[in-house]
């Protein structure tokens, strides 16, 4: 069975770190300049872990390291419901039409609904 964390693909990063350890391979004696020439070749192309690693089957350590995969997405947070909280938007709807029948008189007085609405959404968001 094949390990899936080879197929993950790989960046600039890890192919630094895989031609600094290459390097560190050639210092050491373990391969010659030709040799060092046409792995770093492959390693610049590697698209995968599994292409890097296949680079440095027949060396010891060191060899690259990789770091767990960052997911792309967090998962989103469960919060509890608050099932008031989706009455909210037609209850203040219905009472906006309301209150306008209610005070054609003084049609001022009707701009207390929006500045109400920004106040409480302020408050409620501060006690989270």
């Amino acid at each position: 069975m094949s390990d899936p964390s080879r197929d993950i693909r790989i960046g600039d990063t890890e192919r630094q770190q895989a031609l600094q350890v290459l390097g560190e391979h050639m210092s050491a004696g373990r391969i010659d300049i030709t040799e060092y020439g046409e792995r770093s070749a492959k390693i610049t192309t590697a698209k995968t872990r599994g292409e890097l690693m296949s680079l440095f089957y027949d060396l010891p350590d060191p060899r690259p390291q990789f770091v767990a995969p960052v997911p792309m997405f967090n998962e989103p947070v469960r919060t509890p419901a608050r099932r008031w909280e989706g009455a909210v938007v037609p209850v203040v709807g219905i009472a906006t039409v309301i209150l306008f029948f209610a005070l054609v008189r003084n049609p001022l007085i009707f701009l207390l609904v929006p500045a109400v609405a920004i106040l409480w959404a302020q408050w409620n968001g501060r006690r989270r």
